[in-house]
């Protein structure tokens, strides 16, 4: 199996490596995350990913674009659903990096975060999943929250201390 595993952090994503490892599958770790801002934020978050993909050693794709005004405009017109349409954006992106190289099956660290909308996130995968004909591998990962949160804190890593996007800083 060549599973392309889009990744929100470092720290969602330990628990996730580890899972998949012990059934025998090796992810490849894709980060693609427009949302988070300010720019330092998404520096701090990429260069911790970087880091631990190096400890980890996995092999990690960094798609490196910021743009915060893209991304609000993307989101703008319905304040109220962004994050519906914040995970479409990420995880579309994700899909088309699958397809277009080699990648038989996807899935997402978001699946980890108790404080996401984890039932949202499954059925956009579930919709990409179709129309771009690549399996999506679902589990639900949030069991292993706060392992992997203990794990990245023994590591040292950056933690945030919100979901990312310029909306979600403000509660």
């Amino acid at each position: 199996m060549k599973l392309l595993l889009h990744t929100c952090c470092a720290p969602c994503s330990i628990y996730c490596i580890d899972y998949l490892r012990n059934k025998d599958i090796e992810p490849t770790i894709y980060w693609y995350n427009p949302n988070i801002h300010p720019y330092e934020e998404y520096k701090n978050r990429k260069e911790t990913l970087e880091e631990y993909t190096k400890m980890a050693n996995i092999k990690a794709i960094f798609e490196d674009y910021y743009n915060l005004e893209k991304f609000v405009e993307d989101v703008s017109d319905d304040l109220e659903n962004r994050c519906n349409k914040c995970y479409k954006i990420r995880l579309k992106k994700t899909v088309q990096y699958a397809k277009e190289n080699g990648y038989n099956t996807f899935s997402t660290t978001l699946l980890i975060s108790p404080y996401q909308k984890h039932g949202i996130i499954r059925n956009i995968c579930e919709e990409l999943s179709k129309e771009y004909e690549i399996p999506f591998v679902y589990i639900d990962f949030r069991v292993g929250f706060r392992e992997g949160q203990a794990k990245a804190r023994e590591l040292k890593l950056y933690m945030q201390k919100y979901c990312g996007c310029i909306f979600s800083k403000t509660k």
